[in-house]
C-alpha cells in the first residue's frame, strides 16, 4: 500500500517550474499553487498581467491534489438552512455559483486541452438512516422548486440501479455534478498558466511579507520578489510555514484532516455490486463517507475518519484502518479487497462552512471552501484575478462577513470535542 495521494501518483509532474532564484518585480504575486491560485495566475497571464506564483511544495501538493475527486454542485448545507443564514437572494446566487464553476472547469478543460477524465455523472446524497430520508427529500424538492430543476429524489426501492450495499434509505440526485482526475487537472492548469506567461516557483514557501512603496516584498527561502498586489490562495495550508504572514486567516480557518483510501481496480462484477450508477456519492451522516470510481476503476472511499489537524503517514495509517472498516460495513462484499493507496489532507473549514473571498490585511484572498473547494475554487480564482485587475462584480462571496473564531489562533485544540459532538448527533439521529 502506498501512503501517497492517488491523484499525485498517477499524474505527470509539472515540468515548467522556474529553476532560478525567486526574484523580480511583478504586477501580482499569487501565494498557493492549487486550483484557486493557478487559475488566478492563468487568468492574469492571459490578460497580459505580469504574475508570479509561489508554491510551498509542488503544484497541487495541498487540498487540490488530496481530495476525493468530486465536483459536486449545490451548497454543502440544506438549502433552507442556507436561505435562513444568508438570505434567499444570496443563497440562490451561491448555489448557482457552484454550477457556474463546474461549467467553467468544463470549458477551461476544453480550451486548454487538459486530459483529466472530466465527466458529468450526477451526485447522490444517500440517506444513511431512515430518519434522514424525509429531510433529504424535502430539501431536494425545495431546491427543485426554487433554484435547480435538474434534481430528483430516488426512493429506497430505486437505489438498486445506483448503489450496492443495501443499507441506504433513498437518495437526493444532483444531475449537474461531475468528476475528474484531480492530479491531471491541476497539472494542466499549471501548464496552461506557465504557457500564458506566469512564472511559477515550487518549493518556495512564503516566510514574510512587508510593504515596499505602494506594493509588497514577499520573501521565500529561495529569494524575494516585489509585486503591486498579493493574492493569498493557501487555505488550510497557509499557517504551516513558520513566520508566514497569514495570521488574519489562521484566526478564521480551521484545518481539519480528511482521509481517503483507494482499492485495487475493481472488476465489472464488483462494480455492478458496488456503484452501478457510476456517480459521486456522499452519505448523510455528520461523520459520513464519500466515494466514487477512479478512471481506472478503483473505489476511492473517504471521510473524516478522525477529527485531527494532523496528516502524516502515521495519522493516515490509523485513519485508513477506520476507513477500511467503514468500507466493509458499507459494502460487505469488499471487506477483504486490497487497498493500494491511503492518504490524508487538510480541509480549510470556516465556522459556518461557507467559503470566503475578498480583500483583507493587504491581500486579495479566496479560501475556506469547507470540503467543497474542488468545485468552487476555479471560479474563485478567476474572481480574484478580476479583483487584482480592478474589476468588481464577479466575486460570488463579496461582502460576506468573516469574523474571527473565538479562542482560535490557528491550532484547532477543540477538534476532538467537535468529533464527539458530531458522533453523538449521528447516534441520536
Amino acid at each position: 500500500m502506498k501512503f501517497t495521494s492517488y491523484w499525485h501518483d498517477t499524474a505527470p509532474r509539472f515540468g515548467a517550474a522556474q529553476t532560478a532564484p525567486v526574484s523580480g518585480r511583478f504586477d501580482v504575486v499569487v501565494i498557493g499553487g492549487g486550483f484557486t491560485g493557478l487559475n488566478a495566475a492563468r487568468k492574469l497571464a492571459k490578460e497580459g498581467v505580469s504574475v508570479a506564483l509561489l508554491e510551498a511544495g509542488h503544484v497541487g501538493a495541498g487540498g487540490s491534489g488530496r481530495n476525493g475527486g468530486h465536483l459536486n454542485n449545490g451548497v454543502a448545507h440544506g438549502y433552507a438552512s442556507a436561505k435562513a443564514h444568508l438570505g434567499a437572494e444570496r443563497a440562490h446566487a451561491l448555489y448557482q455559483a457552484y454550477d457556474r464553476s463546474i461549467d467553467m472547469i468544463e470549458a477551461l478543460i476544453a480550451e486548454e486541452g487538459i486530459d483529466c477524465s472530466f465527466r458529468r455523472c450526477g451526485k447522490l446524497k444517500l440517506a444513511s438512516k431512515a430518519s434522514h430520508a424525509d429531510g433529504l427529500k424535502a430539501n431536494i424538492e425545495l431546491i427543485a422548486r426554487e433554484v435547480d430543476p435538474e434534481t430528483d429524489w430516488i426512493p429506497r426501492e430505486g437505489l438498486e440501479a445506483e448503489v450496492g450495499g443495501g443499507g441506504f434509505h433513498g437518495g437526493a440526485l444532483y444531475k449537474k455534478t461531475a468528476m475528474m482526475h484531480m492530479g491531471r487537472y491541476v497539472h494542466g492548469l499549471a501548464e496552461a498558466a506557465a504557457r500564458h506567461g506566469a512564472k511559477i516557483w515550487e518549493d518556495a514557501p512564503v516566510t514574510a511579507r512587508e510593504k515596499s512603496g505602494s506594493g509588497w516584498k514577499v520573501a521565500t527561502p529561495k529569494g524575494t520578489i516585489e509585486a503591486d498586489r498579493v493574492i493569498a490562495a493557501t487555505g488550510a495550508y497557509g499557517g504551516s510555514v513558520k513566520g508566514a504572514p497569514f495570521g488574519y486567516f489562521r484566526r478564521r480557518i480551521i484545518s481539519v484532516g480528511s482521509f481517503i483510501i483507494a482499492t485495487r481496480p475493481l472488476g465489472e462484477a464488483e462494480i455492478a455490486a458496488t456503484v452501478p450508477g457510476n456517480r459521486t456519492y456522499v452519505t448523510s451522516l455528520n461523520i459520513g463517507n464519500y466515494f466514487r470510481l477512479s478512471p481506472d476503476n478503483r473505489l476511492i472511499f473517504g471521510g473524516r475518519a478522525r477529527f485531527s489537524a494532523v496528516s502524516d503517514q502515521q495519522s493516515d495509517a490509523k485513519s485508513g484502518e477506520i476507513l477500511r472498516a467503514s468500507l466493509a460495513r458499507t459494502f460487505p462484499h469488499l471487506s477483504d479487497v486490497q487497498i493500494d493507496y491511503c492518504w490524508g489532507g487538510l480541509v480549510g473549514m470556516t465556522k459556518d462552512r461557507y467559503p470566503r473571498a475578498g480583500e483583507a490585511d493587504g491581500m486579495i484572498y479566496g479560501m475556506g471552501y469547507s470540503g467543497h473547494g474542488a468545485q468552487m475554487s476555479t471560479l474563485v480564482g478567476q474572481s480574484l484575478a478580476d479583483l487584482a485587475m480592478g474589476r468588481t462584480g464577479t466575486n460570488p462571496l463579496q461582502g460576506l462577513d468573516w469574523p474571527p473564531i473565538p479562542m482560535h489562533v490557528g491550532e484547532p485544540w477543540f477538534l476532538p470535542l467537535v468529533g464527539l459532538w458530531f458522533g453523538l448527533k449521528d447516534r441520536l439521529s
